[in-house]
């Protein structure tokens, strides 16, 4: 357990630094296009700071706002919060703010920086649909990702890979619509960082599907081996993770691409099909089942 929370605390900082690089290097180009190689790193820099300290304070809340959720009040949902503060003892952690996602989908995720920063969001579908083992085996996963620090690493993987995504868009408008005068005599810098950030536009949301195959195929199998141990009963989750693969509508109003590395499922799964799976941010929904069935 420690070993993996020390890996997610080594993989944070690995990211946040190649975040830094990608950042300072765009700030060159894009600084050597202006005629200002070190005001443009320089900028780079503090702006990479700045997005870190949001993607790490903030970070959380960008993504329940993405998301639609609202926080729970416990006269309505009374089951829900029992379950997580009960798991929450039990995993030895403080007990998490709960919120929900007004949906007929069924599926939940974890979010925050820590264990004493955290969120968990389950969808109303989740609340209605699943009974008490199948709702604590989907809550005890989500623990398990927030005692073990998954939740700032895919947080933190959403929020950067996004930006730099936000950040090759801008390069593309910006000199592709730049001024003809603009670029008299910066013909091969104007080239250079257009092909750079066409390659980026392009990479980026391969990237991303690489980094959350990092993060999520072995954390969900993980996540999924030690939700159990909080809760003694593997059939929970293995019952859970059926009435959600066999769910027929994904969650697409409260998910995107750059979130569904959250969740304890692919909530757009139907949406690719078969090409999809291949770059899925999840493992394989019936290999976890049969696993959990194993125990």
């Amino acid at each position: 357990m420690y070993d993996e929370i020390s890996s997610n605390k080594r993989k944070s900082i690995l990211l946040i630094s190649i975040f830094i690089i990608v950042i300072i290097i765009l700030g060159y180009l894009i600084g050597f296009y202006i005629g200002n190689v070190i005001l443009g790193p320089i900028m780079a820099f503090l702006i990479s700071i700045i997005f870190i300290l949001i993607s790490y304070f903030a970070g959380d809340k960008l993504i329940l706002s993405m998301s639609h959720a609202k926080e729970v009040n416990k006269k309505d949902y009374p089951h829900l919060v029992n379950t997580v503060e009960g798991l929450s003892i039990a995993a030895g952690i403080p007990t998490p703010k709960i919120y929900t996602i007004e949906d007929s989908a069924i599926n939940a995720f974890a979010s925050g920086r820590s264990p004493k920063h955290a969120a968990v969001t389950v969808t109303t579908g989740a609340i209605k649909r699943l009974n008490r083992e199948e709702l604590e085996g989907v809550i005890g996963h989500e623990m398990s990702h927030i005692k073990n620090y998954d939740v700032r690493f895919m947080m933190l993987a959403v929020l950067l890979v996004g930006v730099i995504t936000l950040l090759s868009d801008f390069i593309l408008r910006t000199f592709l619509f730049s001024r003809g005068g603009d670029r008299e005599g910066k013909g091969g810098i104007f080239v250079v960082i257009i092909l750079l950030g066409l390659v980026l536009a392009i990479l980026s949301p391969l990237i991303a599907q690489l980094l959350k195959f990092a993060i999520s195929r072995k954390r969900e199998f993980l996540a999924d081996a030690n939700g159990t141990l909080l809760t003694r009963n593997p059939m929970g989750l293995a019952n859970a993770l059926k009435k959600i693969r066999d769910d027929k509508e994904p969650l697409v109003e409260a998910a995107n691409k750059a979130t569904a590395a959250l969740f304890i499922e692919n909530p757009l799964r139907k949406i690719g099909g078969k090409i999809n799976s291949l770059f899925s941010s999840h493992p394989d929904v019936n290999e976890r089942i049969r696993r959990l069935e194993k125990m």
